[in-house]
């Protein structure tokens, strides 16, 4: 079942289960869930890999930051992907489980959120990947809402996230061992 608001902001309020949401998200959000803004973006560059039992993510750039009250515009280069850490962190506990969707107006224009799944058990920011599929520039405000997350109730047990992306961490420092 989907959390509506009214228990989302109880939430909120009680358990922080979202931290640093803006002023509209916490007096007149929209839909059943909240928008999440950008605050932070990475070029992405060279290779990476995945194993079974290890990984390497590609080199990640910061080249871009959200700063209250500050104004800034980016621009994402056709045919480029790059990567996406919210404003806001998450604190979800073992019953509850998030899903982000992209907000319309990107993929109205050609641009993709991908992201998934947020498990039980997860802190910290978000990390998304973003691509631009257009043959032009497109221009995004840091700070802009860009990512709808609603959040499930597990029914029965969950198991907690373990992982080593707990706390936003954006990238690996060379091969690692996956938990």
């Amino acid at each position: 079942m989907v959390l509506g608001i009214k228990e989302l902001h109880k939430l909120v309020k009680e358990d922080k289960l979202v931290e640093n949401l803006s002023e509209r998200e916490l007096t007149n959000p929209e839909g059943a869930g909240f928008d999440l803004r950008i605050g932070e973006l990475y070029e992405v560059s060279g290779q990476g890999y995945l194993g079974i039992e290890q990984r390497d993510t590609p080199d990640m750039k910061l080249i871009a930051t959200f700063k209250e009250g500050e104004k800034s515009e980016i621009l994402l280069k056709p045919h480029t992907y790059y990567a996406i850490k919210t404003v806001e962190d998450v604190n979800l506990p073992d019953n509850i489980l998030a899903m982000m969707t992209a907000r319309s107006t990107l993929f109205r224009s050609g641009i993709s959120l991908f992201g998934g799944q947020v498990p039980p058990g997860y802190q910290g920011g978000l990390v998304l990947g973003v691509y631009n599929f257009r043959d032009t520039d497109f221009r995004l405000e840091m700070g802009a809402r860009v990512v709808h997350i609603m959040f499930f109730e597990v029914k029965g047990t969950g198991n907690m996230y373990r992982g080593q992306w707990k706390g936003g961490r954006v990238t690996t420092d060379g091969r690692e061992t996956q938990v």
